[in-house]
């Protein structure tokens, strides 16, 4: 046993010694996770605000008037008026504005109508440029927002005798500010430790073939198992330090609600690094070209956690292909753990599923790295 932990210490000495002397380590471990959250963070936002669109009021009573306050008060909007419906087009096809807001000639008319139980709600037209689905769908439901709260302040006023034939009262669960940042930062950890457990090391045992320093770790007593452990262990601190460092300053800078425990994170967190670092050595083992390996990395991991985890897109909306391919990354469960964790809490019927399937496959990669890692030349 002492002879196994002598082995030990020197294999993590050696690598140790490798990542202190290689600076692009320490940049891609501690720099890159902060570079991605301030951009991430400030830079990116599914939230619409202050989208450009274009007003024609057609009526000018006071009640258009009123709405159009509405309207040109809110912080989601941008609004421009137009004179005519004509000259709003030509700013939608200018690309200058992403939606039209038009009320008609008769708007007062029919709402005075409706005040005196004689008519019938008035009309807003609206029309959104649908070249983005989910940004047109998120936009109409802004601008059907304020028409909604401008009738309901109107109702408590006693200014209208409309009552609605359905009343719906709407609740958001778990992110009740409804605020993007607050999906992006979770999701954004997973990305930050699948570039360092992957990409870092698919490039270790690549890189002592290639310098020829494997050769002379082969005449050592050094076992495979020594090998696996030495590679692994300085990679999975690097990254479970990237990952706290991340966690902090996603719930200080940003305001990120961290809702599950500290202790359920580690351990997940821990399957999530294992299964990473698993495949890096894998590929390393495998490829023994620091180039090629690091390219399949990305190709691998990185790609495949921006894309098919859930992190951007959502899978749901996505072909069915799609969705099946999107079962065999890691990355796909560790997105839905950091988002359950941070916005939900300890909620274990979600949690466990996902835990099991990251402990496979920390099992499976890591058996496959122990595999490809030779103690012969050939």
């Amino acid at each position: 046993m002492t002879r196994f932990f002598m082995r030990l210490f020197g294999v993590l000495r050696k690598e140790t010694l490798q990542i202190l002397r290689d600076p692009s380590s320490i940049i891609l471990a501690l720099v890159m996770p902060m570079v991605l959250l301030v951009i991430f963070g400030y830079g990116v936002s599914l939230d619409a605000e202050h989208v450009p669109v274009v007003l024609v009021n057609d009526d000018k009573g006071p009640m258009s008037r009123e709405l159009e306050a509405r309207f040109t008060n809110s912080a989601n909007f941008q609004v421009r008026t137009a004179e005519s419906m004509a000259q709003a087009r030509e700013l939608i096809l200018a690309r200058k504005a992403e939606g039209i807001i038009h009320l008609q000639n008769n708007f007062t008319a029919i709402l005075e109508g409706a005040g005196s139980g004689t008519g019938s709600g008035a009309p807003v037209q609206l029309i959104i440029n649908g070249t983005d689905a989910n940004r047109a769908r998120l936009i109409e439901g802004y601008l059907k927002t304020i028409g909604a709260k401008w009738t309901a302040l109107r109702t408590a006023r006693g200014e209208t005798a409309m009552v609605p034939q359905v009343s719906i009262s709407q609740r958001i669960w778990f992110n009740e500010a409804a605020i993007s940042r607050y999906f992006l930062i979770p999701g954004l950890i997973t990305l930050i430790m699948t570039l360092i457990g992957i990409l870092l090391t698919a490039l270790v045992i690549a890189r002592e073939w290639e310098r020829g320093t494997m050769e002379a770790m082969l005449v050592t007593p050094l076992r495979k198992a020594d090998i696996l452990l030495g590679k692994i262990l300085p990679y999975y601190f690097l990254g479970m330090f990237g990952m706290g460092m991340s966690v902090v300053v996603g719930t200080t800078l940003f305001g990120v609600p961290f809702r599950g425990s500290v202790g359920t994170l580690v351990a997940l967190s821990s399957l999530f690094m294992l299964t990473c670092l698993g495949l890096g050595l894998f590929l390393s083992a495998a490829i023994r070209v620091q180039f090629v390996a690091a390219q399949v990395s990305i190709v691998v991991g990185f790609l495949p956690a921006f894309f098919f985890s859930g992190l951007i897109f959502d899978l749901e909306s996505t072909p069915k292909f799609i969705q099946i391919i999107s079962y065999i990354f890691p990355a796909r469960y560790f997105v839905t753990i950091g988002h359950t964790l941070f916005a939900a809490g300890d909620v274990w019927p979600v949690l466990r599923p996902n835990a099991l399937v990251l402990a496979f496959m920390a099992l499976l990669f890591l058996g496959l790295a122990f595999r490809n890692i030779s103690k012969r030349l050939e």
